[in-house]
């Protein structure tokens, strides 16, 4: 699920606020964003959710980071204008079918803390994922019993519910937990669904049916009221605690200066080229004719137009 844009902008990191069940994990001060802000030093907040840095020198200049955009994390060394030749942490992401590159150098030396705190958080996420995406004949099921997830309750079980993806129908179980709906079929526990409630409202139309009528009323009664109190404070299972607590984000804030400057509606800029991902580059791409520009130009990356390179990234 998409809880996160890939590279979304904040404009005001002042007015940040954290989306229901999303937890401050770490926050570390002296980070440098060295692809797109080399030479910057910023501060890098690390949640359940996302990884946020922004300038400290100019907070409005800022990104944000979903793990479920991340592809892989990795440390390789970078040449940062604040450490010279350093390891840095490269996370490489894809979003809308385009990869961005994002490299973030700890400025202080001998501090791990920046690789432990990113690569476990994310670790801690990839690893809960039953906790937000719609699963198909998993290992839910042990002898009848749903297999609980951690902060997982259940609060009903109904019997004869008839799963309607076929023609004639499976005859199953319900399990209503505080976190999603679990469905097993009677004479087959391997074929099972879990739907969090993440993920109701969502493309995926599912098909059940309870007899008598006043039985399916209360289970939807009981659903809809068990996924208003999801939605108002969610668990997202990824579960990681800091040894060393980070400080309130309120504490984090900064506060507000209003820029003496005009900006020109019509002048457009594009952050997201700083962060595009040609990491396997080694040499320049053959020269090819550009009938659009009327010169010879490189040929450019598989997956990109010129259009794309030239224009706003909405």
């Amino acid at each position: 699920v998409e809880v996160i844009d890939c590279l979304g902008q904040l404009s005001n990191i002042q007015q940040m606020k954290m989306r229901p069940g999303e937890v401050l994990i770490d926050c570390l001060d002296s980070v440098e964003d060295t692809k797109g802000n080399n030479g910057d030093r910023g501060r890098l907040l690390v949640t359940n959710l996302r990884i946020i840095w922004h300038s400290l020198s100019l907070p409005r200049v800022n990104l944000s980071v979903g793990y479920n955009c991340i592809i892989n994390i990795t440390t390789r060394t970078a040449n940062s204008k604040l450490r010279g030749q350093t390891e840095a942490l490269y996370i490489l992401t894809k979003c809308n079918n385009t990869r961005f590159e994002f490299i973030f150098t700890n400025v202080i030396p001998g501090s791990p803390r920046l690789f432990t705190s990113v690569i476990a958080v994310h670790r801690a996420y990839e690893t809960s994922k039953m906790y937000r995406d719609l699963k198909l004949r998993s290992a839910l099921i042990q002898n009848k019993q749903l297999r609980l997830l951690p902060q997982e309750q259940i609060y009903d079980k109904i019997n004869g519910v008839w799963n309607l993806s076929s023609d004639q129908g499976n005859l199953g179980t319900f399990f209503i937990t505080n976190v999603r709906i679990v469905w097993h079929a009677n004479m087959n526990d391997s074929f099972n669904i879990s739907i969090p409630y993440l993920q109701i409202s969502g493309g995926y139309v599912l098909g059940f049916k309870i007899d008598p009528v006043e039985k399916l009323q209360e289970a939807v009664k009981e659903i809809n009221s068990l996924h208003r109190v999801y939605s108002a404070n969610p668990i997202f299972g990824v579960d990681y605690e800091m040894e060393e607590k980070p400080q309130p984000l309120e504490d984090l804030t900064v506060e507000q200066v209003q820029d003496d400057v005009e900006i020109e509606s019509d002048e457009q800029t594009d952050a997201f080229v700083a962060y595009f991902a040609d990491g396997n580059k080694q040499h320049d791409r053959e020269p090819v004719f550009s009938e659009e520009l009327g010169l010879a130009i490189e040929k450019l990356k598989d997956g990109f137009t010129l259009q794309e390179l030239w224009e706003v990234i909405s």
